[in-house]
């Protein structure tokens, strides 16, 4: 259990950085975001709230508790990550430009599957928790 929690936090805390380093210009409307997102074919005033809502899925991928938050963060920055790439894609940006976003989708995806693990791990020691409290000849004696 400990490799996995390692494994997920190394993914999250990339996943975290990754959406925060991208949330801040969004929200300062930066004139490089700007540009890059007319650029896109996407009005400017779209930035301040996808890069408020980049900064709060963060915030709830590194907090503990809160599972089903965690499960509409991930999904946000899925559909992030999957509409960027597909804008790049449909105005025509060669792939050596928008082949790195799969980075993305890999740390994602790292986070994403090892939560689900220690979720899994977490169910299965507290169920054999519950099964010793419930069987008294199942316990230890001291």
């Amino acid at each position: 259990m400990k490799k996995t929690k390692i494994i997920y936090w190394v993914f999250t805390g990339l996943l975290a950085a990754l959406m925060t380093a991208s949330a801040i210009p969004n929200i300062m409307s930066s004139p490089e975001s700007v540009a890059y997102f007319k650029f896109l074919g996407y009005p400017a005033y779209l930035l301040p709230f996808l890069g408020v809502a980049k900064a709060l899925g963060a915030l709830a991928v590194v907090t503990p508790g809160f599972a089903r938050l965690k499960e509409w963060a991930y999904a946000g920055f899925f559909f992030d990550l999957a509409g960027a790439m597909y804008s790049h894609i449909a105005i025509g940006v060669p792939a050596s430009q928008w082949a790195p976003m799969a980075i993305g989708f890999i740390i994602l995806g790292g986070s994403y599957i090892y939560h689900h693990k220690l979720l899994r791990s977490h169910d299965r020691s507290s169920s054999t928790l519950r099964i010793i409290r419930e069987q008294p000849e199942l316990k230890m004696e001291a």
